[in-house]
């Protein structure tokens, strides 16, 4: 079906890829065309287009890290355009709010160790501060790579420049801090995040099931070779192209995944040859390695997955699609706004998450949009936009502080396994019971939400419900949760949307995004 791909790609020319919503529509009825032939094989019958309160949620989740705020929603749902749909995504994908949870996505798969070592999240406000430039002026995700692996390390603070020209102070140091400063850490965390390779089974032994060999770890460590750690700085040798294997009297050249020959740049770090390999157009990793992940991010589940494992065992659910999807990022010029905007806009990401078909249950099919837990920082954020208080800004400085409710957040939901099959614990459950920012947000004098609810004149009783609705869940109440929330709040002699507020909050549908 290779030649499927081709076809499809060609009809939108390299021209179509410019990013514009009309584009990236092409590409999304191509990922439906892909995703309708696997079903079609499979006797599947894919689940109905989600409902519009359904649909502005998850984009929102998704793209802003939160739910939206009632105003918001309400003026979609009233929004009778055909086209409505591609007006939302394209205005939360330029807003600042896109720009600060991808920020924070990007740092979280880069400096994961930022949660537990004090020394990396010290580093994270000048890296989020230097990630979010790149991210905010939507700047080529290959030049943002190149920058990140060939950094300079003198053991100076270095001056580059933003996107747009200005001097950028910030640097992308904290992701050589977080590793270390060692050769085999950097070269893991490259193979794994840009190459979608795990790498680390064959550092001291053979890939048990794929067919990296322990030289081929150590020969893409070697491009790191010269990176040191002295006096607390970060520098490198620039002219160390080798490396030794521990435990071994071998020593192994700087060498490519694909078996390519190094070309060498006088006087420059083995690091920018290694970055200038990487984002290649003809890489047979980098763009695949991608797209993937920026998927799996959208849906909780990868083409391949998990994620970062691409091998002979873990073959793509829809290779045709993970070829189109690869092709159409390098046409584009490496934009990831780009791919996440025609995901967004295809009907495979506009489906319903109830099981209509017993067959929809396997995700990776995508006959139904795959239910996924909100991540800690999407279910703090989201409380905020409840309770009504202003939103953390980027810098993540909540990291160094310990007792900051964001960074409890960050501990108490750490999500383990699959987005698609995250389970609340008890201690998160009692989180969301009995928790102080849940506690603020059902205290009508400590949420300014449930005071102007409660006490603002002239709404009726089903009026407030549906406000605590939209607040909350983003839609409004079916007319069954309608009347059995009426019969709870007129059967006593106090209010008690304090109890509907704490009931949904602490619903499955509050902290999932489905």
């Amino acid at each position: 079906m290779r030649w499927f791909a081709a076809l499809v790609l060609t009809a939108v020319s390299t021209a179509a890829f410019a990013g514009q919503p009309r584009d990236a529509i092409a590409l999304a009825s191509a990922i439906d065309r892909f995703v309708s032939q696997r079903h079609a094989a499979d006797k599947v019958k894919p689940a109905p287009r989600s409902d519009d309160a359904t649909f502005f949620r998850r984009i929102h989740l998704a793209l802003a890290g939160h739910t939206a705020t009632p105003s918001e929603v309400r003026a979609f749902l009233e929004d009778t355009a055909p086209d409505k749909r591609v007006k939302a995504v394209e205005k939360l994908l330029n807003s600042a709010a896109y720009a600060t949870h991808m920020t924070t996505t990007w740092r979280g798969w880069l400096l994961p160790e930022a949660v537990a070592n004090a020394e990396v999240a010290t580093t994270v406000p000048a890296f989020e501060a230097w990630l979010r430039n790149r991210v905010q002026a939507n700047q080529p995700f290959d030049k943002l790579v190149q920058e990140l692996i060939a950094f300079p390390l003198d053991g100076r603070a270095t001056t580059m420049r933003t996107p747009t020209g200005e001097d950028d102070t910030t640097t992308p140091i904290g992701f050589y801090t977080a590793k270390e400063g060692k050769p085999e850490n950097l070269a893991a965390a490259t193979s794994r995040l840009f190459l979608g390779v795990q790498l680390e089974c064959a550092q001291c032994h053979n890939h048990p099931f794929a067919k990296w060999s322990r030289e081929q770890f150590w020969g893409l460590a070697a491009f790191y070779g010269g990176v040191t750690r002295q006096d607390g700085a970060l520098r490198e040798l620039p002219n160390r192209r080798e490396m030794s294997i521990p435990n071994t009297d071998r020593a192994v050249p700087a060498t490519f995944l694909d078996d390519k020959e190094p070309a060498w740049q006088f006087k420059k770090s083995p690091r920018v040859t290694l970055a200038e390999w990487v984002v290649a157009k003809d890489n047979p990793f980098f763009a695949k390695a991608v797209v993937n992940r920026l998927w799996g991010l959208l849906f909780g589940v990868g083409i391949v997955d998990p994620v970062d494992d691409f091998n002979e065992k873990n073959l793509p659910s829809h290779p045709e699609l993970l070829d189109a999807l690869a092709t159409a990022f390098i046409e584009s010029g490496f934009d990831t706004k780009f791919i996440v905007r025609a995901i967004c806009l295809s009907e495979t990401y506009q489906r319903a998450s109830t099981i209509t078909d017993p067959l929809q249950r396997d995700p990776r099919l995508f006959a139904a949009f795959p239910v996924q837990g909100l991540t800690p920082e999407q279910l703090f954020d989201s409380l905020s936009v409840v309770v009504g208080m202003p939103l953390e800004g980027p810098g993540g400085n909540y990291l160094q502080a310990n007792g900051s409710p964001k960074r409890q957040f960050l501990e108490t939901f750490n999500r383990m396994g699959k987005p698609t099959e995250t389970q609340t614990t008890i201690i998160q459950a009692l989180t969301l019971m009995n928790g102080g920012l849940v506690g603020e947000a059902t205290t009508a004098q400590a949420s300014r939400t449930l005071s102007a609810i409660v006490e603002l004149p002239g709404l009726s009783a089903n009026d407030r419900i549906e406000a605590i609705y939209l607040t909350v869940l983003n839609r409004k109440p079916t007319d069954a949760e309608l009347k059995r929330t009426l019969k709870h709040v007129e059967g006593g002699k106090t209010s008690r949307y304090d109890d509907v507020l704490w009931a949904i909050l602490n619903s499955i549908e509050f902290r999932t995004n489905h």
